[in-house]
């Protein structure tokens, strides 16, 4: 059998290839907003790959996004085939990821909490 980590380094290959390919390459004008490729996940067969990705923006917004990158999946497939020499290039699956949006809600719950303490205002 073959190296265990293979599909970690892969991985992190695809991450940085795929966050290259939305800064600089990508056409599609569905993908709109700030896209930021935060994680991938790999098979250990190299088949599939999820490509979980958060984007700032209102629902509208997200929803073009997520549609156009379904669109140019097929197309980041075979870059990634070509630029990082794979035999079979990984089926790319768009995942949305909330943990920014979600740690931006916290630090602002944060700080409203501070500024009622400040305040002298406790509930």
């Amino acid at each position: 059998m073959g190296d265990p980590r293979r599909a970690d380094r892969v991985a992190e290959a695809i991450r940085e290839q795929v966050a290259t390919f939305l800064a600089d390459g990508v056409k599609d004008p569905r993908i709109r907003g700030f896209v930021t490729v935060t994680a991938v996940d790999v098979t250990r067969d190299l088949r599939h790959a999820n490509v979980f990705v958060s984007v700032m923006g209102d629902v509208e917004a997200k929803r073009a996004t997520f549609e156009g990158l379904g669109s140019v999946a097929s197309h980041l497939r075979a870059v990634l085939g070509k630029t990082l020499r794979l035999r079979n290039a990984p089926e790319i699956h768009f995942k949305e990821d909330e943990s920014i949006a979600r740690a931006s809600r916290i630090e602002l719950l944060l700080a409203q909490v501070r500024t009622e303490r400040e305040s002298g205002v406790e509930e």
